[in-house]
């Protein structure tokens, strides 16, 4: 019964991180107004609005206009879901499983947000930062979680100098956030996987022809992703590898 309602309250907090996903990177206001269609502006009605069921119930389209709903918005309610449920099966009750939620939720939206505006927002970044550290200290990991973070922001900043603008100070703030929730060696391993990632999915695009290599390709999702397997796995991934 646990597991269902961590998994419960994960759509919920899905069902909020598209709230963000959609409007902050049109500055617009998370709480005013009302969630509405984005084709015909009709407040969408609370039963329509129940995480992943409401898709599927409407077949995917606005119950006034018949306009499709993107597949984004279960999407991101279902692995929202999973990984407070993955978190909670890593950690139980406890402060540590809050920061993994909270890890978990900032990266899932930093990722679908980098991936469409090719934009990490300060406004998840900074307060990220901050909440990280604060758990940290709560578990009494704060020397170890500052040193990741500053040790994970100067890196990117001698990235961004070394390939002369090829990353943005997105990436620098991100990587910052991340080491402040890992905390080290975990930070390691979300960086060689992000990296692991970025590459082979920027090779598979070239590939493909779907970007040629003069095109700007966000990093942030690879980062997001180098986070979430470190934050459920590190530990047992370094292991292996030593």
């Amino acid at each position: 019964m646990k597991s269902l309602a961590i998994f419960i309250l994960g759509l919920v907090l899905g069902s909020f991180a598209n709230v963000v996903i959609y409007r902050l990177p049109r500055g617009e206001s998370l709480l005013f107004p009302p969630s509405r269609c984005p084709y015909c502006g009709h407040p969408i009605r609370p039963w329509d609005n129940l995480p992943l069921l409401s898709y599927f119930l409407l077949r995917g389209k606005c119950r006034d206009c018949g306009g499709a709903i993107s597949w984004r918005y279960p999407l991101v309610e279902l692995l929202a879901g999973i990984l407070l449920l993955a978190s909670y099966l890593r950690y139980g009750i406890s402060l540590h499983l809050l920061g993994a939620s909270v890890f978990s939720l900032l990266l899932l939206m930093i990722f679908f947000i980098d991936l469409e505006h090719r934009i990490i927002p300060n406004l998840l970044t900074y307060p990220g930062i901050v909440l990280g550290l604060a758990l940290s200290a709560a578990n009494g990991r704060l020397p170890n979680a500052l040193a990741a973070s500053l040790g994970a922001g100067l890196f990117f900043l001698l990235v961004i100098l070394a390939s002369r603008g090829g990353m943005g100070l997105g990436d620098a703030k991100l990587g910052a956030m991340m080491g402040a929730f890992l905390g080290w060696p975990s930070i390691a391993v979300a960086l060689v996987i992000s990296f692991v990632l970025g590459g082979a999915a920027g090779a598979l695009l070239v590939l493909l022809k779907l970007r040629s290599r003069k095109d700007v390709i966000p990093f942030g999702p690879a980062l997001a992703l180098g986070g979430m397997v470190a934050l459920l796995w590190g530990e047992p991934l370094l292991r292996w590898y030593l």
